[in-house]
């Protein structure tokens, strides 16, 4: 088994799972089965319990583990689905080995974060190879180096290179920034988070330089003498206009190729084909529509954060290139959207609104007042999870009269609590047994035919990723079909309303999962591919 071990330096935020998804992509392309793994340095067992804004977005794999944003670019890179095994923090590795120690596993002996943890980060590495029967597993270091609640990873390369020299490589991610007032590439930052690898002990097999432009060679071979790292092995790494475009750069520079050689492996033949004919796609779409993404995250002071919602920004983007369209995202804040004077000059300019995941009491009001324009004004709609529990309020509130219908998220003592509590989570909310413990992963959905959602899949019976709390409550069932709410999606026992539509319009569908976490460029998913064909376009 081969190891590539991916760090950052400089500043976070850089790409680091972006280059390691290439990565793995053009070795895939090459025939060798590969898988990728995420290291988290924080204490949380997994992302389950953060806000969206302080890590981004929250990714669900299919067997249920609530993980960082990027396992979801390894997925779309890579095509394939990931597990538990190809994520861990330092909570979990902490939470084990004190588990360990509790049990006597270790024999009476003083247990130590330098002697102990390692050995369990490098078997977890191992784990995600051998349960993907893979032939490479390449590692993402959360963070920066430097960092030091990093510095057992980063030991935990120090060891594997040791011992296994031949197996194991360490591609550096470190920024060049071009100060306006300068007028050049600084190579300074990179070459100092070099020497913080090399005080560990590590040095960089590939450097890989993040900057705005090109890196030149003048800047290379300062890069090259600071670090030893030789100058074919220093791999520019510019801003490009798609994330997708990233492994054609890197492989213009046989990055692939040297990697090969490095790890022993043999170079086999190229298959870039359906990738070079997504990016071809991807530049050469003409028509264009304004898509409102109404939510509550993305805001962080004066800045707007799309990582907060990158699975639905990507799912957008990967239908849109499907049918030749270029969605514009229109960010609109659903608290700010309850008391703005132009709401509905605001809605007028969108071709669609999605209405994505979210939690709590904020910013729900603006989302329905949203949902009922929409509804009234035959605005195509989608809404995600949330999303949809908020469509069924705005339903009941204003086509069945329940003037106060509400979830009991939003307001446990509500009147009609058109959207309750899943039975297995009041316990686990009274005992505060908050993390991963909600409806998590993976379920099948029985589709209703003759139904919208039929057209979609063409399928009776589908698998969804899901991440959620409170359900719809059945005992409004009957009232909300009596008055034209189809459920079309239900779990396989009747229970559980997983999707609900409204027919006769362009396109209002509701569903209880996230179909955003399945999509993939070169497989988008139908239902963001049917909800674009509704939407206008110029």
């Amino acid at each position: 088994m081969k190891f590539i071990i991916v760090s950052g330096g400089v500043l976070s935020g850089l790409g680091k799972g972006i280059t390691a998804a290439s990565i793995g992509l053009l070795l895939k392309s090459r025939g060798i089965k590969v898988t990728a793994m995420k290291c988290d340095m924080y204490l949380n067992e997994d992302a389950g319990t953060m806000n969206p804004i302080e890590h981004g977005e929250v990714f669900v794999t299919d067997d249920g583990l609530e993980t960082d944003q990027d396992l979801g670019h390894y997925e779309r890179f890579l095509d394939i689905d990931l597990t538990r095994s190809n994520y861990t923090t330092n909570g979990q590795l902490y939470r084990l080995v004190l588990d360990k120690e509790r049990a006597l596993d270790y024999g009476g002996k003083c247990v130590e974060p330098y002697h102990h943890i390692p050995p369990e980060i490098i078997n977890k590495w191992k784990q995600a190879g051998l349960s993907s029967k893979s032939d490479v597993v390449i590692v993402e270091l959360g963070g920066t180096v430097g960092e030091y609640e990093g510095l057992l990873f980063f030991e935990s390369v120090r060891r594997l290179k040791l011992e296994s020299p031949d197996d194991t490589i360490l591609v550096h991610v470190g920024y060049l920034p071009a100060p306006p007032s300068i007028g050049e590439l600084k190579s300074k930052p990179l070459q100092q988070s070099v020497s913080q690898l090399n005080s560990l002990g590590l040095s960089p097999d590939f450097i890989v330089a993040r900057s705005e432009i090109w890196i030149d060679e003048k800047r290379k071979e300062k890069i090259a003498l600071a670090s030893g790292v030789k100058m074919e092995d220093i791999i520019a790494a510019p801003d490009v206009e798609s994330i997708y475009e990233v492994p054609l750069v890197l492989k213009k520079q046989n990055f692939d190729v040297n990697i090969l050689k490095k790890l022993g492996l043999k170079k086999q033949k190229q298959d870039l084909g359906e990738w070079n004919a997504l990016v071809k796609k991807i530049n050469s779409t003409s028509k264009k529509t304004k898509i409102g993404v109404i939510g509550k995250y993305q805001k962080t002071g004066d800045y707007v954060l799309s990582d907060s919602y990158v699975c639905v920004v990507e799912a957008i983007k990967h239908a849109g290139w499907k049918l030749g369209i270029d969605s514009e995202i229109i960010w609109i804040d659903s608290e700010a959207l309850e008391k703005t004077k132009n709401f509905k000059k605001t809605m007028k300019e969108l071709n669609g609104i999605i209405i994505p995941q979210g939690w709590g009491k904020r910013g729900v009001e603006g989302k329905i007042k949203a949902i009922k324009y929409a509804r009234e004004n035959d605005l195509p709609f989608l809404g995600l999870c949330f999303g949809m529990q908020m469509a069924v309020i705005e339903y009941g509130r204003n086509v069945l009269g329940l003037k106060s219908a509400n979830s009991m998220e939003v307001n446990p003592k509500t009147k009609y609590p058109v959207i309750h509590t899943m039975a297995d989570q009041v316990k686990l909310i009274k005992d505060k047994k908050y993390g991963g413990t909600i409806r998590l992963g993976a379920y099948p959905c029985k589709i209703k035919k003759n139904s919208k959602l039929y057209k979609i899949y063409n399928s009776k019976v589908i698998s969804e990723r899901h991440r959620h709390r409170y359900e719809f409550n059945n005992k409004f069932k009957k009232q909300f079909e009596k008055n034209g709410m189809v459920f079309s999606g239900m779990s396989p026992n009747g229970k559980l309303v997983e999707v609900i539509e409204l027919p006769g319009k362009k396109f209002f569908v509701g569903v209880q999962f996230h179909p955003e976490y399945k999509s993939r460029p070169t497989t988008p998913h139908p239902i963001f591919v049917e909800f674009l064909k509704s939407v206008k376009t110029t």
